[in-house]
């Protein structure tokens, strides 16, 4: 399966966000999966290189708006690059073109991923897939979206979304062998 791992771009080596992405990409790379990511720092980078250390492949969904504005390039990591012109064009790739979704620590860009990818799915745009995030604080966010907004986000479109406690979790319900807590 082609996986798109989502998170933030500050994480940098030795950070445990940095870790944590770096130990996901090799867990889904040992399960035989690609890994698709933004391509560039961060949760990205490391993924990236989780993924290739454990002889995974990774594409890089690249875009001209972000190393614009970032002044970055992809990293080294990336084995094959997905170019696109503009930042909604590379949302739409990443969630369109993955067969399931791992989301990390992150900030308004993967909440973006995050809410693009389950809306997609509610109204049948694309095929539900695995849309599973990671830690308890987006468990936390979640819920208290859930609670405040119940009139409008019913139990059948909440079960959309996965949560795990750890990375190991989440590469296990992609593989569809976890439970969601």
């Amino acid at each position: 399966m082609k996986v798109s791992v989502f998170g933030g771009a500050d994480p940098k080596p030795g950070d445990a966000a940095y870790e944590e992405a770096l130990e996901l990409g090799g867990a889904l790379a040992k399960r035989g999966h690609t890994v698709l990511t933004g391509g560039y720092i961060g949760t990205m980078e490391a993924a990236s290189r989780g993924a290739v250390e454990a002889g995974g492949h990774v594409v890089g969904v690249t875009c001209r708006e972000i190393e614009q504005w970032r002044g970055v390039r992809p990293n080294q990591w990336v084995r094959e690059e997905w170019r696109c012109e503009k930042l909604m064009e590379r949302l739409i790739v990443l969630v369109e073109r993955c067969d399931a979704a791992i989301a990390l620590a992150g900030g308004a860009g993967t909440l973006a991923e995050i809410c693009l990818l389950w809306n997609l799915m509610l109204i049948d745009a694309i095929p539900h897939r695995p849309l599973v995030l990671v830690g308890q604080e987006w468990h936390a966010v979640f819920d208290t979206l859930f609670d405040k907004m119940e009139r409008y986000i019913t139990p059948k479109t909440r079960s959309h979304i996965s949560f795990a406690r750890d990375v190991q979790e989440a590469a296990s319900l992609v593989n569809g062998t976890g439970v969601n807590p």
